[in-house]
């Protein structure tokens, strides 16, 4: 008997003997104890990909009659205790044919190979296994059923996140999501494989997350919560967290090439550099590249080029070890044609005056076209360089321990101008220019102990980031980029610290969770440090009533990351002001191929930091948001697949009367949905749509943001050793704007400054053809 065992049986041999009069009773009561644990079998296995070999995490496995279940872990191991000397043991996993084993030797260590195959409502199952991960069976669906080619594919694939691009295609794109203008990545903890992508009191906005070095063809899953709820995320993860996982190894080789319209280019190749005897042998090594150009739709040519290049190696120590290396790289450059007043394109759009009251604008004198540019000067360059080092080892005992470094070189150079004349006659050209290095470290010591069929988890964790900026400025300049005078000049030293403890308990069909993270934060800009430590308990709670209902709470205190100018200028206002949520939410099969997921949820922000006018981060207050999320999968039949999310929110300054205290652009009714089929001759894609519904474009609700509605279409027709595609971007020509913001702005041969909104248009119809070869 294990020694949890033992410890368990001692602490229920005292109750019994405070409890129990009669002797007899007593030695009953523990010979039907000991019999009982005595009599359960462990089988123990691990569940693989049959082509790359790989573990796949999250399978289910259930044991026939007897109910019980168990999902495999990050390394692919399962562990589950039955009655009986041999069993019947079921393994489901998306993506992949269900299979059937027949375990006759509890001592005996067993290994399953799952071969891909159709996908089938049908058969997914609602798992009490799952801990927080309660939307992995969203997202291994969409992952499996909707082509992607590009990093913003991927960011759209998690239900009720919109991006926008406003500054050429080289630029981080604006993240919307629960309530929250994310500007570039503030409210939400973006990761590949672990290593942070949000950059913090990046000279652009604080966690600017750029995913551009990111190829898509090498992603092999991803995950995401919403909420502050996990206690192995930190900064960044108030409205939630979205992680990719990079392939550790690859199906096959490839090469592809895309054309389109705007002279629209790219090429990609995924080759992999090992036989299949080291495959067998569990080493594994590929490298990826990837090249775009783009003129885009603008008058003004955006000449976006970017270069993309990836290695990642894997190897299997020995039983216990595993080690990988992994290193990315991009640089892009482009031109922009920028944020383009409403007045500048046609005539009766609205404005403010001083007093904030609305008013109508007259058409500018030199109108120009949706596409147009007023300053030609805009545009920027970067690049970034990471490095990832990860070994997973099986300590014995059901006890793992995850380590991982990382290292990434940074550089950003933007030109940008939103006012033009409104400042000076000089024309408001502004440049931002940051380098940075940063590294750190993930890890965590993970411990599963079993009583029967219950689980309980224990989890202690650290990560720590090091970022050192160089060159770090703000500046006015010249059209052709001559100094003017320095916005903000200085180098930032930044640490963040933490320490996590997680407790997961699964009994029967409840589960508890609950944890806690310090975070320790030092901040230093020109030579001043600010600290500060926060703490953030954790709380959720999980029933699974059958395998096709589950209800969820989840509860947490988080907090709103911010700048480290901000953090040491604004001592009064709070360094890092908390963030309370709340989300109860269901998982849920009504019939056997429909998948529902709903939750309503709260989020309260003890402060929230904004940019103003001039580009400074300033105090907004408290806010408060609430809303409901709704997420639908159903199977019409086996190839044809209709999703749906709905995402609607209430967000609002807290102490604001009803129907005021605006919080400007956040989204407060999102949807997207659409079609996908996936036939068997090979004919695969899917017509979708996303929705953003028109919310306020300032804080006192005086001007709009419009919303849009645009579809796309997919078609490929995919054999075993090449792939024919087309993609359709705003297949019906909307006329839309991918991007609107308040902006004071004067225009050449205007008078005064006028206040209203600003746009960049979204692209029109946009057709691009895809060739690959599979070896």
């Amino acid at each position: 008997m294990r020694p949890a065992l033992f410890s368990l049986a001692a602490i229920i041999i005292f109750i019994l003997m405070l409890h129990l009069k009669k002797p007899v009773l007593l030695v009953a009561a523990i010979i039907a104890m000991i019999q009982a644990v005595s009599a359960q079998k462990i089988y123990k296995g691990k569940v693989i990909d049959q082509i790359t070999l790989q573990p796949v995490e999250y399978a289910s496995v259930r044991a026939g009659a007897s109910g019980n279940s168990a999902a495999t872990d990050r390394l692919g191991n399962f562990q589950i205790s039955l009655p009986t000397d041999t069993a019947t043991l079921q393994i489901t996993y998306i993506g992949y044919t269900t299979k059937l084993i027949k375990a006759t030797n509890a001592n005996k260590r067993i290994t399953i190979s799952l071969s891909r195959g159709a996908i089938d409502l049908k058969e997914v199952q609602i798992s009490r296994n799952l801990n927080n991960a309660s939307f992995h069976t969203l997202s291994a669906l969409d992952l499996n059923l909707r082509p992607v080619n590009s990093s913003q594919d991927l960011m759209r694939l998690v239900p009720g996140l919109f991006i926008a691009q406003h500054m050429g295609g080289g630029k981080a794109e604006q993240i919307f999501v629960r309530g929250f203008d994310a500007d570039h990545g503030t409210d939400l903890n973006v990761s590949v494989d672990g290593m942070p992508v949000n950059m913090v009191s990046h000279i652009h906005g604080q966690g600017y997350a750029d995913l551009h070095f990111m190829i898509p063809e090498t992603i092999a899953d991803f995950d995401y919560g919403k909420g502050p709820y996990y206690t192995d995320k930190g900064d960044f993860a108030t409205a939630g967290y979205l992680n990719f996982t990079t392939k550790d190894a690859l199906d096959n080789s490839m090469v592809g090439f895309e054309a389109g319209r705007f002279n629209t280019f790219r090429g990609v190749a995924v080759l992999n550099l090992l036989d299949s005897t080291a495959k067998k042998n569990g080493e594994n090594w590929y490298i990826a590249g990837e090249y775009n150009y783009t003129d885009g739709p603008f008058t003004f040519t955006e000449h976006y080029k970017r270069f993309n290049a990836f290695s990642k190696y894997t190897k299997q120590l020995n039983a216990n070890n595993k080690l990988s290396l992994s290193a990315s790289a991009f640089t892009t450059t482009w031109r922009a044609s920028g944020e383009i007043p409403e007045r500048a394109v046609a005539g009766g759009t609205t404005a403010i005056d001083e007093n904030g009251n609305p008013y109508i604008v007259p058409e500018y004198a030199n109108p120009i076209g949706r596409f147009g540019t007023i300053d030609s000067a805009q545009g920027g360059k970067t690049s970034r360089f990471n490095f990832i080092a990860k070994l997973n080892t099986d300590l014995g005992s059901n006890l793992s321990l995850e380590n991982e470094a990382y290292y990434t070189h940074y550089n950003f150079l933007l030109h940008v101008n939103t006012s033009f004349f409104a400042e000076d006659s000089l024309g408001g050209e502004q440049e931002q220019n940051q380098s940075r290095d940063m590294f750190g470290y993930n890890g965590k010591l993970s411990k599963r102990s079993y009583l029967g069929n219950n689980v309980l988890t224990s989890t202690v964790g650290l990560t720590t980031r090091f970022d050192r900026t160089y060159g770090t400025y703000r500046a006015d300049v010249t059209e052709d980029y001559q100094l003017l005078d320095y916005i903000e000049l200085g180098n930032i030293k930044q640490n963040n610290t933490g320490v996590y403890l997680d407790e997961t308990l699964q009994a029967g069909k409840w589960l508890f969770n609950a944890g806690a993270r310090v975070d320790y934060f030092n901040f230093n800009f020109q030579d001043s440090t600010q600290t500060k430590t926060v703490i953030s308990p954790k709380f959720n709670i999980q029933y699974t009533a059958s395998d096709q209902v589950q209800f969820y709470l989840k509860t947490g205190k988080g907090f709103h990351s911010n700048n480290a100018i901000a953090a040491i200028g604004n001592d009064n206002l709070g360094i890092v002001p908390a963030a309370y949520g709340a989300d109860l939410g269901l998982n849920w099969k009504p019939i056997p191929h429909l998948y529902i997921n709903a939750a309503v949820w709260y989020l309260y922000l003890q402060e929230e930091f904004v940019y103003d006018d001039d580009g400074d981060i300033v105090a907004s207050g408290k806010t408060k948001r609430y809303g409901l999320d709704f997420s639908a999968r159903y199977q019409l039949t086996d190839w044809l697949f209709a999703d749906v999310n709905v995402n609607l929110a209430h967000p609002r300054l807290a102490d604001s009367a009803k129907n005021t205290g605006y919080l400007a652009l956040a989204p407060t009714f999102t949807s997207t949905g659409g079609l996908d089929f996936k036939l068997k001759n090979g004919i695969n894609g899917g017509l979708s749509y996303r929705y953003l519904h028109s919310r306020p474009g300032n804080n006192t609700g005086t001007l709009t943001a419009d919303g849009y509605y645009v579809t796309d279409l997919k078609i490929n027709y995919t054999q075993k050793r090449y792939e024919v595609g087309l993609t359709i971007e705003n297949l019906f020509n909307t006329k839309w704007n991918e991007f609107e913001a308040e902006e004071v702005s004067q225009l050449r041969g205007e008078t005064a400054p006028i206040d209203q909104m600003s746009f960049t248009p979204g692209t029109p119809f946009a057709a691009k053809v895809r060739v690959a070869v599979f070896f």
